[in-house]
């Protein structure tokens, strides 16, 4: 069988994005590969997911690299943003060129892109000078149509219903 890396892209705006590029991390995982787990907005909690992959040893590392929720944010904490994005960015470039890496998701950065904190140029440059081999997993809602040329695979999580607009608070296990 020929290998090919592949661009994909989980966005939209229902739950599972994150959940399903770390599904597909942990089949990877299963087969070999070795899987880093790049943040780019989530921050200052401890989700089930980083306690997991703890456990799964050298071969599938999480970086959280954000600073939590960005709805609603002032300009002085925009900027704490931005100089995160602009570390979880840098990080992102530095493991896609170093080749220790298989599969590589960028959790949340079409998120960053819609809230401008990281460039959609930027974006494209990374997809644009990614190893053949390797998987590039980019999530996030509303990724932007020059992303979704790019990739490879689209899939859009669409939301039917949802607990919160029932007045049920976030679950462990199941948001965190």
């Amino acid at each position: 069988m020929e290998k090919h890396g592949l661009v994909i892209v989980h966005t939209g705006n229902g739950k599972g994005k994150t959940t399903a590029s770390l599904g597909m991390g942990m089949r990877a995982w299963g087969q070999g590969l070795r899987v880093l787990v790049i943040q780019f907005i989530k921050g200052n909690w401890i989700y089930g997911e980083l306690k997991a992959a703890e456990q799964l040893g050298p071969r599938f590392v999480m970086h959280q690299m954000g600073e939590g929720f960005l709805k609603n944010s002032s300009d002085d904490k925009m900027s704490v943003h931005r100089q995160a994005a602009v570390e979880a960015l840098t990080t992102a470039k530095a493991a896609i060129q170093s080749s220790e890496w298989d599969m590589i998701i960028l959790d949340e950065i079409n998120y960053a892109v819609k809230f401008g904190i990281v460039a959609v140029e930027d974006v494209l440059e990374l997809i644009d000078h990614k190893p053949s081999l390797l998987h590039l997993v980019l999530t996030g809602r509303d990724a932007r149509p020059q992303i979704i040329e790019k990739a490879d695979l689209v899939t859009e999580m669409k939301e039917i219903k949802h607990p919160y607009k029932q007045g049920i608070q976030a679950q462990p296990g199941i948001e965190f």
